[in-house]
């Protein structure tokens, strides 16, 4: 694609620069719109994703800097946040050059802290000492992340500084995986124990976060039928005149104290009404016109009815 830019009459009198900007902008462009063709797009890859992410959740129940060889003078947990923060970002763009940028600016932060406190204290930094690091950032769809970036960034962006960090990432993956008590200068059967108790822990959270999941569709699916019961209790009203002991009454039949009586009754119904009406617009189209259609006949069965009477 490069080259035919470069052949093009068009792109002539273009400069390295305007040529770069435009194949920077055509990779975000066109990965954008075949993102969910090409991200993730395999139950096996899903799978490895949630294995290293549920391993990663494990570990962070006991594992400690030192289990890392982490030095003392590395433990700066607000840079590890900040550079946290900058990797989860990789997760939210969709073209490989942005998913790269997050990698290398998260690599920088870890590299300043690394620099910072090699010269303060002495202390040498060494490439190994970004991979535990990293762990700890723990970043979401790490595999496929890394796996997009690598199928789908331009080879010759893929380079220098940029290669370098990318492959600290890729080999933190890979040490995660394959991670185990020995990999943590840790006792083997220590390190079995603490796993199962993670295991254990994070099975209770799951299972009380499902229970509070459940308690609050069933609220919900509860007042959904108050709702629901209340509905019908006031269309019955409507329809039952039993409720309404003024329905036959004549005007010489009135008194004064009556007044109070059918104003009461009247406020009630036109409430009654009010909310009859507001349920029915909530209704999808087809149960309103079903409901419509049953007012219409019951209220032509009424009239059928009162004239009958009435003759």
């Amino acid at each position: 694609m490069e080259v035919s830019i470069r052949n093009h009459p068009l792109w002539a009198t273009a400069t390295e620069q305007d040529i770069d900007c435009a194949m920077e902008g055509l990779e975000k462009y066109i990965m954008t719109k075949l993102f969910s063709r090409t991200f993730c797009t395999s139950l096996e890859e899903a799978k490895v994703n949630h294995e290293i992410s549920e391993k990663i959740k494990l570990l962070q129940t006991f594992l400690k800097p030192q289990h890392l060889d982490i030095q003392p003078v590395l433990h700066n947990e607000s840079s590890w946040l900040l550079a946290e923060k900058e990797l989860q970002k990789m997760n939210a763009f969709k073209a490989p050059q942005e998913k790269l940028s997050s990698i290398m600016n998260c690599c920088r932060v870890i590299n300043n802290l690394l620099l910072n406190d090699a010269m303060s204290e002495h202390v040498p930094a060494g490439a190994d000492d970004f991979l535990p690091l990293l762990i700890y950032a723990n970043p979401p769809m790490l595999h496929s992340n890394l796996k997009f970036i690598k199928l789908y960034r331009r080879q010759t962006k893929l380079i220098s500084e940029a290669e370098y960090y990318f492959t600290n990432l890729v080999s933190a993956k890979t040490f995660i995986i394959d991670l185990n008590a020995k990999s943590l200068s840790m006792d083997e059967i220590k390190f079995e124990e603490c796993m199962q108790e993670a295991k254990l822990a994070n099975k209770l959270t799951n299972e009380s976060h499902s229970t509070c999941q459940m308690k609050h569709q069933e609220k919900n699916d509860c007042m959904l039928s108050i709702k629901m019961h209340n509905k019908v209790l006031d269309f019955d009203v409507l329809q039952d005149g039993s409720n309404y002991p003024y329905m036959e009454a004549k005007s010489k039949d009135l008194e004064m104290e009556d007044v109070d009586i059918l104003l009461h009754h009247y406020k009630d119904l036109v409430s009654k009404h009010t909310r009859l009406c507001k349920a029915i617009n909530c209704l999808p189209v087809l149960e309103k016109e079903s409901l419509l259609r049953q007012i219409e006949m019951h209220g032509n069965s009424t009239n059928t009815n009162d004239q009958t009477t009435s003759q």
